[in-house]
């Protein structure tokens, strides 16, 4: 379940990125724009709509430890391969403007997440605010440099063949949007199951494989752009979908259910997801080369943070079955017993 609802979302997600980039050209969106908003926003999508799901489902672990454990590795992942590829460096202003904006949007989340739930007026501030962004985003993008805007845009758009008609466009769209409600069902299915099974929480399936798994878009663009040698596409990329992540995803879902946070996501990776970005911020910002050798400590330091969730570094509790599974055999047999027991009275 937990793999073809990832193969769904990586499909779903491709299709619903071409028919999303063909109808906002077919709109006159600037092209800057379409990259920085549109594109980083479909393939966003896989992570909305499972962040949906997994509230729907009695499961907001899943959803939290899903946009936490994203930024954390559009970061360190994300950009950190492609660098031992090919260096990445930005030298885009408007990359460098959303770049500071990220940062502190993730520093007011990590503020945000402090009282332990995210409610629904909270959400929809901060889906308000993606809108201001979206607004701001469109204006300032009509005085951006053409042709840096195009170059940006057509190393993303080079990746796949898209639909030449606004029909074609939007079946594309409704193909996609069907495909993620469908994978992210599945997936999400399997990975309670999944979490069960392996004796750990769902914030912890949540944070690895349902984030790394939904990361899969941002990651196939930026290893294109770094061997195309064009690494404002990789940094604006991960730019872009971390902050929908964070206002868009989390803004969304929170206005649906209140999401609460676990105390382990309050206490480690939300700062995890903190510390990866003041890595990259003075890169962004002073459009400083990610070398190879930097590049290569942050993939290492993804797959650190990977294993320090698995081996109880996090905090993160285990589960019952888990607990269980440690008990003596005498005692958990009494346990046994007694719950059949209490089933057949």
């Amino acid at each position: 379940m937990v793999a073809g609802g990832l193969v769904l979302l990586l499909i779903a997600g491709d299709v619903l990125v071409r028919g999303a980039v063909t109808l906002a050209q077919r709109l006159s969106v600037p092209p800057l724009v379409i990259g920085l908003t549109v594109v980083a926003f479909g393939t966003s999508s896989p992570e909305l709509v499972v962040s949906l799901e997994a509230v729907l489902s009695g499961a907001p672990e899943i959803a939290i430890g899903n946009v936490v454990g994203s930024n954390i590795a559009n970061i360190l992942l994300v950009l950190g391969l492609p660098a031992i590829i090919f260096p990445i460096v930005c030298d885009v202003e408007a990359i460098r403007r959303d770049g500071a904006i990220m940062f502190a949007v993730s520093v007011a989340f990590v503020a945000l997440c402090w009282s332990g739930q995210i409610v629904n007026w909270q959400g929809a501030i901060m889906t308000s605010m993606l809108c201001g962004y979206l607004t701001w985003s469109y204006f300032s993008g009509r005085e951006e440099n053409d042709a840096t805007a195009e170059a940006i845009v057509d190393e993303i758009e080079g990746i796949a063949a898209r639909p030449h008609s606004i029909w074609l466009s939007l079946a594309f769209i409704a193909v996609g949007i069907a495909g993620l409600v469908m994978g992210a069902d599945l997936l999400i299915g399997g990975a309670m199951e999944l979490a069960v099974a392996a004796g750990v929480s769902q914030a912890t399936i949540g944070l690895s494989l349902i984030a790394l798994g939904t990361s899969l878009p941002e990651l196939a663009p930026s290893l294109v752009a770094a061997i195309r040698r064009h690494g404002d596409v990789a940094i604006g990329n991960v730019v872009g979908s971390n902050l929908f992540n964070i206002l868009g995803i989390i803004g969304i879902t929170s206005m649906v259910r209140t999401v609460p946070i676990p105390e382990q996501i309050v206490s480690y990776d939300l700062w995890i997801m903190v510390s990866a970005a003041i890595l990259i911020t003075p890169f962004v910002l002073l459009g400083r080369p990610i070398s190879r050798r930097y590049g290569a400590f942050l993939t290492m330091a993804y797959l650190i943070y990977i294993l320090s969730l698995y081996h109880g570094m996090s905090g993160m509790p285990k589960t019952v079955v888990k607990e269980a599974a440690q008990q003596s055999p005498v005692k958990h047999s009494v346990q046994i017993l007694s719950t059949a027991d209490k089933l057949l009275t």
